[in-house]
């Protein structure tokens, strides 16, 4: 890629430009975490060869792992022209206009048009038809980026007359790399800090696979320390407040938002929930994010006070990859609704945090000689299965029998409260218990509690 700040003006730009968009890629060669897609021969190298294109291209992946950047070195190879649109702010004139110009532009002096469409599956089903006489006549090249499943956000001609590209996430090792390059490099901090080790570890985690987070975390931490000096892990969790902040797109305060919409579902503010779930949508944050979080609240903060809440907002995350925005803000809001107004309980993620919390201690111990697989040759004279009694040998479906290791015998960890189906379900697990642990009560009731659920 020809470097785009060539002017005294732009070596200015290019100083004070984020440091995700200094350390952006100036080759095929510097592009990390995409091995597939830009080894040697493929349709990606050759077009960013300058060699011609075999079809547009769609590439869709998760968020900062380099749509952006091999759109532009495509982009830039071969003395195309590049044109960019935002699927957020264009609209079917604006698309005309382009290929128009690309049209006349090819005509004229025989220049191809590189035409990048970021957020593509933000475009409406018009406005993706307007881009299908270009794309089939090749008056343009279309670059389309997207982080939808272009199988459900795509329109079937689009997708059918260009080459989708699957872009991976980028593992820690890679974003490593670019943050040891963006430490190193003039274009970046030039080695003006020094990033700890630990740090180091904070920010891969802070990154999750996407490098843009990565670098505007870093920038941030490197602020906030003088030239010459490091940055621990105490400069980078002050920082990271900031540089998410600057993440955000829209300038939008994201994760503060975010953490006001869970806490409103939690606390059973069902008109704050839709308001800061409005704002998040208009944000334009990635409507699966916001589905993910309403499904672990709808576990986490419901569970089993009311179990369909969970179903509830499954069916809405899946709604959401299969029609998108703008119509899945229905789905979503009404799986906000449902955790909202839901009576609260937490005891599952009590549950499953006490039980892990004892195995990460060493409470395991082996699996009792009667409950292991007893389905092999062998397993009768190491007395695998010996002794085990069916449940449904029972009229309740219920026996005594031991089920956890030694060490665990008595171990409560799912403890139901007093809201919702968990006030009846309560009773049940005491009553259940009794019976599988051979407790004195009523073994008869237990049962018929067992075989009714």
């Amino acid at each position: 890629m020809s470097d785009l700040f060539t002017s005294a003006g732009e070596d200015v730009a290019r100083e004070r430009a984020p440091l995700a968009v200094r350390m952006r890629p100036r080759t095929l060669d510097e592009v990390v975490g995409q091995a597939a897609l830009v080894g040697p021969g493929t349709p990606l190298r050759r077009l960013a060869e300058g060699g011609r294109a075999p079809s547009s291209l769609i590439l869709w992946g998760p968020p900062g792992t380099g749509k952006t950047t091999l759109a532009t070195l495509v982009a830039h190879a071969g003395e195309r022209h590049f044109v960019e649109l935002s699927a957020v702010m264009a609209g079917v004139k604006e698309v005309r206009a382009v290929v128009e110009d690309a049209r006349r532009r090819l005509g004229s002096t025989g220049q191809e048009t590189v035409l990048f469409v970021d957020e593509v599956h933000r475009f409406s089903r018009t406005q993706q038809d307007a881009l299908l006489p270009s794309v089939e006549n090749r008056w343009v090249v279309l670059v389309a980026a997207t982080t939808e499943n272009p199988s459900f956000s795509v329109v079937s001609p689009l997708l059918s007359r260009s080459l989708l590209l699957t872009l991976q996430p980028l593992d820690d090792e890679d974003v490593r790399t670019l943050v040891r390059r963006a430490l190193a490099e003039e274009r970046g901090l030039g080695g003006r800090v020094v990033l700890e080790p630990e740090a180091e570890e904070q920010l891969l985690r802070i990154a999750g696979g996407d490098a843009r987070r990565a670098l505007t975390s870093l920038e941030a931490a490197a602020a906030a320390v003088p030239e010459g000096g490091t940055v621990d892990a105490a400069t980078l969790s002050r920082a990271v407040d900031r540089a998410l902040v600057r993440y955000d797109k829209t300038g939008d305060q994201h994760y503060d938002v975010a953490s006001a919409f869970i806490k409103s579902m939690r606390g059973s503010d069902v008109d704050a929930a839709l308001h800061y779930l409005a704002r998040m949508i208009e944000a334009g944050e990635d409507p699966r994010f916001i589905a993910r979080r309403v499904v672990v609240h709808a576990a986490e903060d419901v569970g089993m006070a009311d179990p369909t809440v969970l179903q509830t907002a499954v069916a809405a995350a899946q709604a959401v990859q299969l029609i998108g925005l703008p119509e899945a803000r229905i789905p979503l809001a009404q799986a906000v609704i449902a955790v909202a107004t839901a009576p609260k309980s937490n005891a599952v993620v009590r549950g499953i945090d006490g039980a892990l919390a004892d195995v990460r201690r060493g409470l395991a111990g082996p699996v009792p000689a009667h409950l292991r697989d007893a389905h092999y040759a062998g397993a009768k004279r190491l007395e695998h299965g010996v002794g085990y009694r069916y449940a449904h040998d029972s009229p309740h479906g219920v026996v005594e029998q031991q089920y956890p290791p030694d060490a665990l015998v008595g171990r409560d960890y799912y403890l139901p409260g007093d809201n919702g189906a968990e006030r009846s379900l309560a009773e049940r697990v005491q009553r259940l218990r009794r019976v599988v642990r051979g407790t004195p009560g009523d073994a008869s009731s237990a049962g018929d509690e067992g075989s009714s659920g």
